[in-house]
């Protein structure tokens, strides 16, 4: 990945409808090498979609949490399937240290967030779990 490839990246995480026509007038190359690059860059896996990212007036509606879980060893597996039938389980990452998972979860009501933590908990090697329910978002980077 090289300089062009950064710059595709980064105007296209900015809006990810740009044209390759503006892309290609704002990094000064011809539109057939934009078109190029993106199609090597899709095809190696490093844009693996594009898609709409929410602004705040958006996610107003819905109320986050970040759920730390530590799980039995050798149990993960089956609990990274249980949580991905959760639809309100939107992001999963694997940890190091005393933590195993950090799952970012999103419901309409406090109602079903309760509901959803709770089904989390009760998942077959969840030893323990800790939720950090989002206030406000100060700054977000995400591309």
């Amino acid at each position: 990945m090289d300089e062009l490839d950064r710059g595709i990246i980064a105007q296209l995480g900015a809006d990810a409808r740009i044209s390759v026509a503006v892309l290609a007038r704002r990094l000064k190359v011809a539109r057939s090498t934009i078109q190029a690059r993106l199609e090597r860059l899709e095809t190696s896996g490093m844009i693996a979609g594009y898609t709409v990212r929410l602004g705040e007036a958006a996610r107003q509606g819905r109320i986050r949490a970040t759920v730390l879980l530590t799980v039995e060893p050798r149990t993960q597996a089956t609990i990274l399937t249980r949580l991905k039938a959760l639809p309100e389980v939107e992001r999963i990452h694997t940890t190091s240290g005393r933590i195993d998972l950090l799952l970012q979860v999103a419901a309409p009501t406090t109602t079903v967030l309760d509901e959803v933590l709770d089904a989390i908990g009760a998942i077959t090697g969840v030893k323990s779990s800790e939720s950090l329910i989002h206030l406000a978002t100060k700054i977000d980077r995400a591309v």
